[in-house]
C-alpha cells in the first residue's frame, strides 16, 4: 500500500525560488478519492470477514509517505487500521519509509529508512514484524544480508522464474548467503490474476475458478504467498465491477477450505522450516517483465537523475537540517524514476497509468528541475554555514528499533 507525493510542476525560471516541490492539492485528492473507493470499504469488509471467522490472516506493507499523507488528509482511514491490528489476525510488514531505492546507496541510508519506517508502523499500529518487503520486492543476495544484520527473520520477494530455475515457489526458503533468514517467494500468475486480469473481455474472474486454480496445486506444495497492491480492491479493479464481492467470496471459501490455513508472513516465517536455499546473484523485483531493476533504471535519463540525487548526500547531510533531508529523501521515491520510463507495450501501458505526466520526457525535466532548485538552495545554506544545531541532535537520535 504505498501513494507517493507528487511533485508539483516546477518550470526553469522557478528554480531555485522556495515554493514548495509537492502538489499537495492534487496529492490530497488522490489519497481521499482512493480511501473512499478502496481503503475504507475494503477495510470494513476485511473486519467483518475476521470477525466472522478470526482464522484468517492477512498482511500489510504501508509506506511511511502513505501514513504521512493518510495523517493529513484521511485520519479515518489510519483508525480502520487500528482496528483490524486490534483483531491480532494482521501483519504490518517493514519497508523503506519513503518506498524507495535506497538499497541501492552506499553507507547506511537504506537502514536509517527502516529504522524510521519501524517506528512509524509501531506508533500507528503498535506492531513490530520480523519480516521485511522491500519497495517493489527488490531483493539480491547482498540486499538480504542487510536485511539479516536488521534482525529481520524474513522476507517476502517475487517468485522470479531465473531465479527459481524451475523449483516451486510454494514452499519457504533460506538465504544461503544470510543464514536464519527465510524467504517467502510470491506466486506472481496468481496474484496477477486478480490485481491485473481480473476483468477481462466483458468477464470477470469468480471466486470459483480461483479455488480450482489453487485446488490444483500439489497438495505437498505447501506455502502459498499472494501479494497485489491494496489498491487492487476499489480503484484499479472497480467495486462496480465485482471485486470487493470478489474477495468476500474468495475468503469466505478459503475458510470453508479444509484443504488450506491462513497464515501471516510473521507465522509462516515462524513455524515452516525452510527446505532449500534460494541463491539471488542480482536484483529482481516484482515490476515489468523483466523482474529486475529496469522499471526505475532502464534508460539513461533514470540513471542520470538517480545518479544526480546521490551527489546531493554529502551536502544534505552536512546540513543537519530536518527539513532539507526530508525533501531529499521524499525525492528517492521509487515513483518518480517510474514515470521517466520509456518502455513500450504492456509494461509501457502500466507506467502511463500510474504516470501524472504526459510523457517521461517531461517527468524526467520536472525532476531534474526540482532537484536542481533543492541543489542551489543547500549550497546557498551550506555557504553561508548555517547548521540546525537542535535538528542535528534529533538527527543523531534516529537509533535504529531492533527486531
Amino acid at each position: 500500500m504505498h501513494q507517493p507525493r507528487r511533485l508539483r510542476t516546477l518550470r526553469f525560471f522557478d528554480i531555485g525560488a522556495d515554493r514548495g516541490y509537492f502538489d499537495d492539492d492534487l496529492n490530497k485528492e488522490i489519497i481521499q478519492r482512493i480511501s473512499a473507493n478502496c481503503y475504507l470499504p475494503a477495510n470494513a469488509l476485511l473486519l467483518k470477514l475476521i470477525r466472522r471467522n478470526p482464522h484468517i490472516r492477512i498482511a500489510f506493507s504501508i509506506s511511511g509517505t502513505t501514513i504521512d499523507q493518510l495523517e493529513q488528509y484521511a485520519p479515518d482511514v489510519l483508525d480502520s487500521f487500528r482496528k483490524l491490528a486490534e483483531t491480532g489476525c494482521v501483519d504490518f510488514l517493514t519497508e523503506t519509509y519513503y518506498h524507495s531505492l535506497s538499497c541501492l546507496i552506499p553507507g547506511n541510508e537504506f537502514e536509517m529508512q527502516v529504522a524510521r519506517h519501524q517506528k512509524k508502523i509501531l506508533k500507528h499500529f503498535g506492531v513490530l514484524s520480523r519480516v521485511f518487503r522491500n519497495t517493489e520486492l527488490i531483493y539480491s543476495d547482498q540486499t538480504g544480508e542487510r536485511i539479516r544484520q536488521l534482525g529481520f527473520n524474513g522476507v517476502m520477494i517475487d517468485g522470479v522464474d531465473r531465479v527459481l530455475a524451475g523449483q516451486s515457489p510454494h514452499q519457504v526458503f533460506e538465504s544461503p548467503h544470510a543464514p536464519g533468514l527465510k524467504m517467502l517467494t510470491r506466486n506472481y500468475r496468481l496474484s496477477d490474476d486478480i490485481s491485473f486480469r481480473f476483468a477481462q473481455n466483458a468477464a470477470t474472474l469468480t471466486a470459483e475458478q480461483y479455488m480450482s486454480w489453487l485446488n490444483a496445486i500439489p497438495a505437498h506444495e505447501k506455502v502459498i504467498n499472494l501479494a497485489m497492491d491494496y489498491e487492487t480492491f476499489g480503484e484499479h479493479q472497480k467495486k462496480e465491477k465485482g471485486i470487493l464481492s470478489f474477495l468476500k467470496n474468495l475468503f469466505a471459501q478459503l475458510a470453508r477450505s479444509k484443504d488450506f490455513n491462513f497464515m501471516t508472513p510473521s507465522e509462516a516465517v515462524e513455524n515452516i522450516e525452510a527446505t532449500h536455499k534460494l541463491v539471488v546473484p542480482g536484483f529482481i523485483s516484482w515490476a515489468d517483465e523483466e523482474r529486475d531493476l529496469s522499471a526505475w533504471l532502464g534508460n539513461e535519463m533514470q540513471k542520470d537523475a538517480f545518479d544526480s540525487l546521490l551527489r546531493l548526500e554529502a551536502d544534505i547531510k552536512d546540513l543537519h537540517d530536518k527539513a532539507f533531508l526530508t525533501q531529499w529523501r521524499t525525492l528517492q521515491t521509487s515513483d518518480h524514476f517510474y514515470y521517466m520510463s520509456t518502455k513500450k507495450g504492456c509494461d509501457g501501458d502500466v507506467h502511463n497509468y500510474f504516470s501524472p505526466y504526459p510523457s517521461p520526457y517531461e517527468a524526467f525535466i520536472n525532476y531534474m528541475n526540482v532537484l536542481t532548485g533543492l541543489s542551489l538552495r543547500v549550497k546557498v545554506r551550506k555557504s553561508a554555514g548555517v547548521v540546525t544545531k537542535t535538528t542535528a541532535a534529533e538527527l543523531a537520535a534516529e537509533a535504529l528499533v531492533r527486531v
